[in-house]
């Protein structure tokens, strides 16, 4: 494949950008020495610049793990003593699947806010459950909210896909301000998850699909990265080879899957996040916790 490698001139037009602002002219000198920084950390591969040791609790105690992968296994681990604790009560995460939001350039709430509003509205009356929704319009609307894509990892080796995702932050290419590392602890932490997402193009919505790939660490993903010494493509491919276990982290939650659609593709989406969900092992809530719908069916979108 050829080379992504920028020269540093391409770099710096492109790290400069984020500056186009005329806000910022009385700043070009400044900003011409960061962005200088900021190709030598390019240049130098420093994806991780800040790491600590691993420690005892891993394979290789003498490993230079990243803080901020750190910090996210921390969260993980947390987590799932939440969700272990059974003097608390049961947790829900509701996903609101849908981009659209009043807040940017649709300039309204879409319907699955709005069913994911209702849904923790009855939830909250009718039972006990703790209920936490994650709001994916915020891909679009909120400033440095990301999901970076998913590497894929997992096609090389199991092992070298870690839990949690250790791909990013990647300082160096810029690639930063990724949610999936608050996105993990909310699925761990939650006994069912509800995603409610609408139909697009035959799929699911972008921040969807984002997500589903980002979770693919959760379902036979490694915990030790120090165990294929970070992203060792070779070490990781012995490790499996020897013998993987395949950890299935969500195991034993409870799911439900609702999709709306306007046209067609409702059912085929829904088929798609459940039986991916069945894959990693969750169970659906019950016989009516899947459902396909259509909102609006070939009416104009201006009445929708």
């Amino acid at each position: 494949m050829a080379s992504p490698r920028l020269s540093e001139k391409a770099f710096k037009a492109r790290y400069k950008q984020q500056f186009v602002d005329p806000a910022f002219e009385p700043l070009a000198q400044s900003i011409e020495q960061i962005a200088s920084i900021a190709w030598q950390a390019y240049a130098d591969s420093r994806k991780s610049p800040i790491t600590r040791k691993a420690g005892p609790a891993f394979s290789d105690p003498d490993y230079d793990l990243s803080v901020d992968w750190i910090a996210a296994h921390e969260a993980v681990l947390q987590a799932q003593r939440r969700y272990e604790d059974l003097t608390a009560p049961p947790r829900l995460l509701i996903i609101n699947g849908s981009s659209r939001s009043e807040h940017t350039c649709p300039g309204e709430m879409s319907k699955s806010f709005r069913l994911a509003e209702i849904a923790r509205e009855t939830i909250d009356k009718e039972t006990k459950l703790a209920v936490e929704i994650l709001d994916l319009s915020r891909l679009a609307s909120e400033y440095g909210r990301n999901i970076h894509p998913c590497k894929a990892c997992f096609s090389t080796a199991a092992p070298l896909c870690h839990w949690p995702c250790s791909c990013y932050p990647n300082h160096s290419l810029g690639q930063v301000q990724d949610w999936m590392n608050e996105i993990y602890p909310m699925w761990v932490a939650a006994h069912g998850i509800m995603i409610i997402t609408p139909v697009n193009w035959y799929q699911v919505s972008s921040p969807v699909k984002l997500m589903m790939d980002r979770l693919v660490c959760a379902d036979g993903g490694n915990p030790d990265p120090s165990l294929t010494q970070g992203k060792d493509a070779a070490k990781a491919k012995e490790v499996e080879l020897a013998g993987w276990d395949y950890p299935r982290h969500l195991a034993g939650r409870l799911f439900s899957v609702i999709v709306h659609g306007d046209v067609e593709g409702a059912e085929n989406v829904r088929h798609s996040i459940a039986d991916w969900l069945r894959f990693m092992k969750l169970s659906p809530a019950g016989p009516s916790a899947e459902l396909d719908r259509y909102i609006g069916y070939w009416k104009p979108y201006a009445t929708s």
